[in-house]
């Protein structure tokens, strides 16, 4: 009996691929780089039983299309699925699954990174130590923003909302949170309180972002939104880089309308605004929120396990649309 086949887009963790490995013919991209959109057109249309994908890549109806009447399952190695067209793969009888939770700790831990790296001017300390520029205690160097007791403005409250916020309790900060719906769990548990998007960014002295990517969120935070921001305030991203006008971003950093910003993820991503590149109040890293080895090995383990159960026939744990079984 021959083995299902399944292609991997760009080649992830070892240890989930050796697990695919049990049960499948593996094919994968043999870059270290992501495809352009033609070469998953391309590279799609080899008679597949399932497709493991990122969250950078493109998946609309052209490729699900390519994938052609095989292919089962678009498993992305991501909690998000923005990337993906998974109104155009229910039509066509294909499931789609992604990673939530096994992600959460990692990505509240390194939103946390980034608010104290940019409050206490952490990385611009390091520049100017290499730079052999310490000439000993300075009175005046490199003074930051304090952070136990100070207030936390959260936007977006679903599992990594939620767990970045209660790692405040630990610095005695009030939070204050906007969301979609109300968190009464979260109230309950460490005494946030509810606030309109405005009254929020008035009040917070760090603002958090942690919301999925949908039209509405789209330049969520824009040039009206830091006009409303403390000058003392910091920004920190680790949802999606399109939620924030990165070229109002780059404006209100330069007017000293707040007082710096932290990035994991970029507007027009892997490209960033070439202003924000150097900046000593703004610390950028390259999308590493689940950059731990546990958390992208549970993620590829979760994969794997879809692909297995949409290949036998089952419903995976992840599906995003169940629905699709109907029109296959």
């Amino acid at each position: 009996m021959s083995r299902p086949k399944v292609y991997v887009t760009r080649r992830i963790i070892q240890p989930a691929l050796d697990k695919l490995a049990e049960r499948c013919d593996i094919t994968m991209n043999p870059e270290d780089r992501g495809l352009t959109h033609e070469e998953l057109l391309t590279n799609v249309a080899g008679g597949y039983d399932a497709v493991l994908c990122l969250l950078s890549d493109p998946i609309d109806d052209a490729v699900l299309a390519a994938a052609g009447p095989t292919c089962k399952i678009f498993a992305n190695y991501a909690v998000g699925y923005n990337n993906i067209d998974v109104a155009a793969a229910t039509k066509r009888g294909i499931l789609v699954c992604n990673t939530p939770g096994v992600l959460t700790d990692a990505t509240a831990d390194l939103a946390w990174a980034l608010l104290f790296s940019v409050a206490r001017r952490v990385v611009d300390s390091q520049r100017f130590m290499e730079a052999g520029k310490f000439g000993g205690w300075d009175p005046l160097l490199m003074m930051g923003q304090d952070i136990t007791g100070a207030t936390l403005g959260v936007i977006g409250t679903g599992r990594i909302g939620a767990a970045f916020a209660r790692r405040a309790a630990g610095f005695g900060m009030k939070v204050i949170y906007w969301s979609r719906r109300r968190n009464e769990e979260l109230e309950r548990e460490i005494g946030a309180v509810y606030a309109d998007k405005e009254t929020l960014l008035r009040q917070a002295d760090y603002v958090s972002l942690h919301v999925a990517l949908t039209p509405e969120t789209t330049h969520l935070i824009g040039e009206a939104e830091f006009k409303l921001m403390k000058k003392t305030a910091i920004l920190i991203n680790t949802a999606r880089g399109p939620v924030v006008d990165e070229k109002a971003l780059v404006r209100a950093l330069k007017a000293g309308e707040i007082f710096g910003a932290g990035l994991d993820v970029y507007e027009q991503e892997p490209k960033v605004e070439p202003d924000l590149i150097g900046m000593e109040n703004v610390v950028l890293l390259p999308h590493i929120a689940s950059a731990t080895i546990p958390t992208r090995t549970r993620m590829g383990y979760m994969n794997v396990a879809d692909i297995f159960a949409a290949l036998d026939g089952q419903m995976p744990t992840n599906c995003l649309n169940p629905e699709a079984l109907e029109n296959r």
